[in-house]
């Protein structure tokens, strides 16, 4: 316990100081805000074994709701993350009490198309802007003193808005109500003859997922001044699943890994195309950067045949195995 806590002390020290290290924040907050996401989710699929195909409604409806406080309404920079926070979590509740009715396939897809609706509600509501979405959220300030404006100042309230989510989902994890939610994923039948209400676990799970991919979103919102419709697309419900399952699923640090990885793909293929290009004279990698997805899907495939576990599984998977090994040594030797 006392190393897992300096690592991540010394990992929060390191995150600190990358902005003095010439790192841009902007960047680094956007892998914050995803890497929160991702860990959204995999309290949902990695812990609870429940696929959704909609968490980008979660993500999406918080940083509209959120926007919309701050720019329409006025409200102060806390409360206005707090009201996205809560209407990813209310919708949360509505789409949980439709979807976990059903499970396997049948909960992905309804998971799915209720995220559709949302996403044409968004698409025609006039307060999101339509496909222009919600521009111009005013940061405001935080207690109403720290000028929020300043980059540096909102690189510290999104890492500790990512630290509070984060710990939130460990403390989930490590506790009793997690340790359900791991039986469930393992054996739902047993669990449910235990005497558990499987169902009212799954809607807890489920509404705690929501809420912390909504605090993303909202946290994103203010991080790009705006909240657009490619927050609530399927093909961002597709990117947190590849997160996930790149890093780890089912592992704390997983799919913080995974983001860090698709994020610096989206942001620096481009640029390692062109390093390429200079580097073998071939002028095709010039085109790399417009060939994220083809990149992004090809790794993915990788990760499927050769890493199953993800990056995280497969080295937590070779420490066990070398562990055993030195075990097994050392009483062939006794």
């Amino acid at each position: 316990m006392n190393r897992q806590l300096l690592v991540y002390v010394l990992a929060a020290v390191i995150v600190a100081a990358l902005p003095f290290m010439g790192v841009y924040p902007i960047f680094v907050m956007k892998v914050l805000c995803y890497a929160l996401f991702a860990c959204a989710f995999n309290l949902l699929l990695g812990y609870t074994g429940l696929l959704s195909f909609g968490h980008a409604a979660f993500l999406g409806s918080a940083a509209y709701a959120a926007g919309h406080a701050l720019k329409v309404w006025g409200l102060p920079t806390e409360l206005g993350l707090l009201f996205g926070v809560a209407v990813a979590a209310l919708l949360g509740l509505v789409m949980g009490l439709i979807a976990i009715r059903r499970s396997g396939i049948y909960f992905a897809m309804i998971t799915l198309a209720l995220a559709q609706m949302v996403f044409f509600f968004f698409l025609q509501a006039r307060f999101t802007g339509g496909e222009d979405g919600l521009q111009g959220i005013p940061r405001g300030t935080l207690l109403g003193v720290i000028d929020l404006s300043r980059d540096l100042n909102l690189y510290y309230l999104v890492m500790g808005v990512f630290a509070i989510g984060y710990f939130i989902i460990w403390r989930a994890v490590h506790s009793p109500f997690g340790q359900v939610l791991k039986a469930l994923r393992e054996n739902e039948p047993r669990t449910l003859s235990l005497g558990y209400d499987v169902d009212r676990f799954k809607l807890l799970a489920f509404v705690l997922s929501a809420a912390l991919a909504g605090l993303a979103g909202a946290t994103k919102s203010l991080v790009f001044v705006s909240a657009t419709l490619s927050d609530a697309t399927w093909q961002m419900s597709g990117l947190v699943i590849l997160m996930t399952l790149i890093g780890g699923l089912g592992t704390l640090i997983g799919p913080v890994i995974g983001a860090i990885v698709v994020v610096m793909l989206e942001n620096k293929v481009g640029d390692f195309g062109r390093s390429l290009a200079q580097l073998t004279g071939i002028e095709w990698f010039n085109q790399l950067g417009e060939s994220v997805t083809i990149v992004i899907g090809l790794i993915f495939v990788v990760c499927v045949m050769a890493f199953r576990r993800g990056i995280v599984g497969e080295i937590a998977a070779l420490q066990q195995r070398r562990r055993a090994a030195a075990a097994t040594t050392t009483t062939a030797k006794a």
